[in-house]
């Protein structure tokens, strides 16, 4: 199977172009990001995408810097280069500071430890947890 190419504006059929134009108004921005062009390989994919990225990333009770933290931390856990890129931005851009980036990698770091461990030692969950 030969590597996807993004597909660009200019070259997108109508149902691509009308998801394209509607991330580009909602995030006023000029062009998409290149996870969309290349989600635009399916158009059905980057439709449900999209709409569900936008539902989720809407504002609701968690405010937008908090929604972008945890998008970044699990990121993170997922050791996904291209998210942690798009996402720190993000948070950035919402207001992060380098100090709390610091202070959510050693959370990260910590959970990804003791998850591990509890996996390793398959620590059986509280009763007062439970409740």
């Amino acid at each position: 199977m030969p590597k996807p190419q993004p597909i660009e504006h200019a070259d997108a059929s109508p149902q691509v172009r009308a998801v394209f134009d509607d991330i580009k108004t909602t995030r006023n921005v000029k062009d998409v990001n290149n996870f969309w062009k290349y989600l635009a390989n399916d158009p059905v994919t980057l439709k449900r995408t999209w709409e569900s990225l936008k539902e989720v990333m809407a504002p609701g009770t968690l405010d937008p810097l908090v929604k972008e933290m945890v998008y970044l931390a699990v990121s993170v856990s997922n050791g996904c280069g291209y998210c942690i890129a798009s996402h720190g931005a993000a948070a950035s851009k919402a207001g992060m500071t380098q100090a709390q980036f610091g202070e959510l990698m050693a959370v990260v770091g910590m959970a990804n430890e003791t998850n591990r461990l509890v996996n390793g030692y398959r620590v059986p969950i509280d009763p007062a947890f439970e409740t």
